[in-house]
């Protein structure tokens, strides 16, 4: 019996010999998640997410890449702020009259402020293309290069996108700091090869003007709304100032 106990209590040494290292490295990854992330590692996981969404938009509503970043960095605390954590808002973007979604209260200039909540964050940054595209107070801006960042910061100031005097400098600051200008490039390279592509495929397009519908454009034109669509990838009717549209070929 003496010599059994001695068997068991050895194999059980040797167990702890071999799992001791292991239960090691299990706390120690445990303890590094658990860490908290310096600023240039949220910023480059929030650039890693939102980047390709911001210069899609760029494409689509002609707002520069790194304006639409640095904008969302900024308003929503590097994406860990209660508007985007609880609402998907990393905009900002208050309820207004026009708003019929979900709504979140939050204080900024006045206590208990209505903001806009959304399904997703993929949501937020397409409604701050809408937002900014379809106001006249902001139609000033896409006169502007696309790739003139600070002529832009400092367009959102004077248009009344925030109170904050200091906002163009942090959005600037913000820009250079993370070279977010980076993203301005690469989407103005894809757009010129796709302005490139439709030339050399002879279609037709139309650049959307003040005023313009769907329906306006399809009667002028001649076409078919239902092909305009259909040419555009467009789900619905919803179109914006400066899109260009595909026209069917002659």
């Amino acid at each position: 019996m003496r010599n059994k106990s001695k068997v068991v209590a050895a194999e059980k040494a040797a167990e702890q010999k071999v799992t001791q290292p292991q239960q090691l490295e299990a706390k120690a990854v445990t303890e590094n998640i658990k860490k908290p992330l310096s600023t240039q590692q949220k910023v480059a996981l929030y650039l890693k997410i939102f980047g390709p969404i911001a210069q899609r938009e760029m494409k689509e509503y002609k707002i520069p890449a790194s304006i639409t970043l640095a904008q969302g960095l900024l308003e929503s605390g590097f994406g860990e702020g209660r508007l985007a954590l609880e609402g998907n808002n990393h905009f900002g973007i208050k309820c207004h009259r026009d708003w019929k979604g979900g709504r979140i209260y939050h204080d900024d200039d006045e206590k208990g402020e209505c903001f806009r909540v959304y399904a997703d964050a993929g949501e937020s940054y397409k409604d701050h293309s809408l937002f900014l595209s379809e106001r006249d107070r902001y139609a000033f801006l896409f006169r502007l290069g696309k790739r003139d960042y600070k002529a832009w910061a400092k367009g959102l100031k004077k248009a009344g996108y925030a109170t904050d005097p200091k906002y163009p400098d942090k959005l600037i600051r913000l820009i250079e700091q993370f070279d977010l200008a980076a993203y301005d490039k690469k989407a103005a390279q894809e757009i010129i090869t796709q302005k490139v592509k439709k030339s050399q495929s002879n279609e037709r397009v139309y650049v959307v003007q003040q005023g313009d519908t769907l329906y306006a454009i399809a009667r002028k034109l001649q076409v078919e709304v239902s092909v305009l669509k259909r040419k555009n990838n467009l789900k619905d009717s919803t179109i914006y100032l400066g899109q260009e549209l595909i026209l069917p070929k002659k």
